[in-house]
């Protein structure tokens, strides 16, 4: 996380304002908070804080008593010099930030306005004096360590020197006794003084900045030199206005007040703007829009000799809190999770909060692999420490993927990608921290392109639903309709979803895309079961989507907005979800059985399931892998198998379905197998929406429905 706050003017800006880049955490800070406590003796930031410390200290001292002090003491009998002060302190607590980049140095005081109007008019000494108590006052108002009161004194003598310096240079040497107004024959020396201040404060706030942070100092000029010139131009451009009216009119100088203050809210209001778009509301943490742009600022700037680091991470258990304790106990949660995250990383790293509770950490210039695992170990040691809430101790943890540039990808997507796919493997293998590794991720070079397509897709809204009846082999009545996803590629035309929901379950854009067709299914349910037509539409959801603990949330949302029953969804997953102890002990499972929304086994037969586990699974039905249904009039093994699954099912209490039927002959067998209903191409192929209603509506007429049990049972889809 981006520190740069503890040595720059930045402080003096309203924490609830700040962005997380510049340090914000949670509303109430540690105490264990160190971010003050200066920087490590004998470091390059300690030395360069060091040596440009006593630089200022130095020319404020040869400022002051090189002239002598007896022009300040008559000075200070005039109530305009005062009136200059408090407005040069004002200025020096309240800077003006144009945007959220300029966080990076500090925003622009005010008082840069009249202490360049006091330096033109007074000369050095008195400007030095005025800028030094506002400094220091600012300090103390802010409980600023005296490390960071001492630099950022020092950035503002040295800079109020170099114009006194260009001034001297054309002549120009005021004093109190022997004030300077300026005019036009002035003009070069005012704008090679104020270029001159600008540049020195600049340089030397960019410098420590960059070190604090490990950055090129190139890159965080970069960084400012827009937001920064724009408010210090406009403000020593104003201060030669300042000075005239200093002389002729001083009554009139509290008159700039008033477009300064309406400069300040101006700025103040697009700032909120600002920060609102690129951060999370709840934690003050970068959001995806700013981990983007960071990230290709890093990869763009990139050394050959460094990498560049992408942490995933998401929190364990975190579900079991947010239910005993309900969401505003788990809000906190996440604040006080963002709070460690951002202090257990290295100076210039961003923690970013993705969603729910899922971070992601930024290391924009590391070592090595050793150096990122030494940022996760740190960030887990830092979340298991026992958190207190609402009276109650209880323990968290979490699992992190890791992925580099460039050893695993070249750009912000893949790397994403691939640290989501070592997230879930740690979470898979409870190892806490995994590394991305090729040889556990199934993604060609075509399919990781297809990868990117897909979340455009996704976007665009180009995925939709087909809908595929499951019929009673008993007297041919629809039991429920399958949604299943579709992708037409406007380029490639239909893809295959072997071909990419595979590639979706591996990657982050999972939860998206389930989302997304979770929302689709409630919506043609609504239009459904509003005309009559009240079948309920099951929808397919991997095993990881039973570890998202959103999955329940949206499901009991959506049903209630469109104000439809439990009924109406169903939810399929994989055999595998037996074999996966985290996915079938997942409290997510539990939550939805007691929402009512009923589960159902797909794929069974093709794993390796228990039995005990199949019991205690809170399914309703069991769907028979199709590549039994296709030969079970081909081979008596096959047979055997599938008459086995029913009875086994049947024992259970649970309705058995067959996938694959195509053909009358084989919907026969099941039917006299005891199996319960049957799905495939001779019963209904799957169908678009509009098709799908028109077929339904069919279905469920009279003249369909009253037919003799025989007829129906054996009647094909069209």
């Amino acid at each position: 996380m981006t520190h740069s706050r503890g040595l720059l003017p930045l402080a003096a800006f309203p924490r609830n304002l700040r962005p997380a880049s510049a340090g914000v955490t949670s509303p109430n800070p540690s105490p264990l908070d160190t971010r003050d406590a200066g920087p490590r003796p004998g470091s390059p930031l300690w030395a360069y804080l060091t040596v440009v410390s006593a630089a200022g200290v130095l020319a404020l001292v040869i400022a002051l008593v090189r002239p002598g002090l007896g022009g300040l003491a008559e000075a200070a009998r005039t109530p305009l010099l005062w009136l200059v002060l408090v407005l040069v302190v004002l200025g020096e607590l309240r800077p003006v930030m144009v945007n959220s980049s300029a966080s990076l140095v500090g925003g622009t005081p005010t008082s840069t306005m009249f202490a360049f109007a006091a330096l033109m008019h007074y000369g050095l000494p008195t400007a030095a004096l005025m800028q030094a108590v506002a400094v220091i006052v600012t300090g103390l108002a802010y409980h600023r360590a005296w490390h960071r009161i001492l630099f950022n004194l020092a950035t503002v003598m040295l800079a109020c020197t170099a114009a006194a310096v260009v001034l001297g240079a054309f002549g120009v040497r005021p004093s109190p006794g022997s004030a300077w107004v300026p005019d036009g024959s002035g003009i070069p020396a005012i704008v090679l003084a104020g270029l001159a201040y600008f540049v020195v404060r600049g340089w030397l706030v960019c410098g420590a900045v960059a070190l604090h942070e490990r950055r090129p100092v190139g890159r965080v000029i970069r960084a400012s030199i827009g937001p920064q010139s724009l408010g210090y131009g406009a403000l020593l451009g104003l201060a030669p206005l300042v000075a005239v009216v200093m002389a002729h009119s001083p009554a009139l100088i509290p008159l700039f007040i008033a477009p300064l203050i309406a400069v300040y809210f101006t700025a103040m209001l697009l700032l909120r703007r600002d920060h609102q778009a690129t951060h999370d509301g709840l934690t003050g943490l970068p959001n995806r829009k700013m981990l983007i742009l960071r990230t290709e600022e890093a990869l763009a700037e990139a050394r050959p000799d460094e990498r560049i680091g992408l942490l995933l991470l998401d929190l364990d258990r975190f579900k079991e809190v947010n239910d005993t304790l309900g969401h505003p106990v788990g809000d906190r949660l996440l604040q006080i999770v963002a709070h460690r995250l951002i202090h257990s990383v290295r100076p210039g790293d961003m923690v970013a909060r993705l969603g729910g509770d899922e971070f992601a950490v930024l290391l924009p210039s590391i070592r090595d692999a050793h150096a990122a695992r030494e940022v996760a170990s740190r960030l887990r040691v830092a979340l298991t420490e026992p958190v207190r809430l609402e009276g109650m101790t209880f323990d968290i943890d979490a699992s992190i993927g890791i992925a580099l540039y460039p050893d695993h990808a070249p750009d912000f997507e893949l790397l994403l990608q691939r640290s989501d796919v070592a997230m879930y493997l740690a979470k898979e293998a409870r190892t806490g921290v995994e590394f991305y590794v090729p040889d556990k991720d199934r993604n060609s070079p075509e399919r990781l392109s297809l990868l990117g397509d897909l979340r455009q897709a996704v976007d665009s809204g180009e995925l939709g639903l087909h809908y595929q009846p499951k019929v009673s082999l008993d007297d041919g009545r629809v039991e429920s309709v399958e949604a299943l996803l579709r992708w037409w590629h406007p380029v490639r035309g239909p893809v295959a979803p072997a071909e990419f929901i595979p590639l979706a379950e591996q990657s982050y854009l999972m939860r998206e895309i389930t989302r997304n067709v979770i929302e689709q299914a409630l919506e043609q349910a609504d239009r459904w079961w509003r005309e009559g037509v009240e079948v309920p539409i099951s929808v397919n959801v991997s095993a990881r989507d039973l570890l998202d603990s959103s999955l329940p949330e949206q499901l009991e949302a959506g049903l209630g907005a469109y104000g439809l029953p439990a009924a109406a969804i169903q939810l399929e997953v994989t055999e595998r979800i037996l074999t996966t102890d985290q996915a079938y002990t997942a409290e997510t499972v539990r939550t939805l059985a007691g929402l009512g929304i009923q589960l159902a086994l797909d794929d069974f037969g093709t794993g390796y399931s228990s039995l005990v586990r199949l019991q205690r699974l809170p399914v309703a039905e069991v769907k028979i892998d199709a590549s039994f249904i296709r030969r079970v009039e081909e081979s008596a093994d096959d047979e055997r198998i599938v008459q086995s699954i029913i009875d086994l099912v049947r024992s259970l209490g649970l309705r058995s379905v067959a996938e694959g039927v195509e053909s009358a002959e084989v919907a026969a067998r099941l039917h006299k197998m005891g199996c319960h209903a049957g799905q495939g191409w001779w019963l209904a192929k799957p169908l678009p929406p509009e098709e799908a209603t028109v077929w339904l509506r069919s279905r469920l007429s009279e003249a369909f429905t009253e037919r003799p049990k025989d007829a129906a049972r054996l009647a094909p889809r069209h």
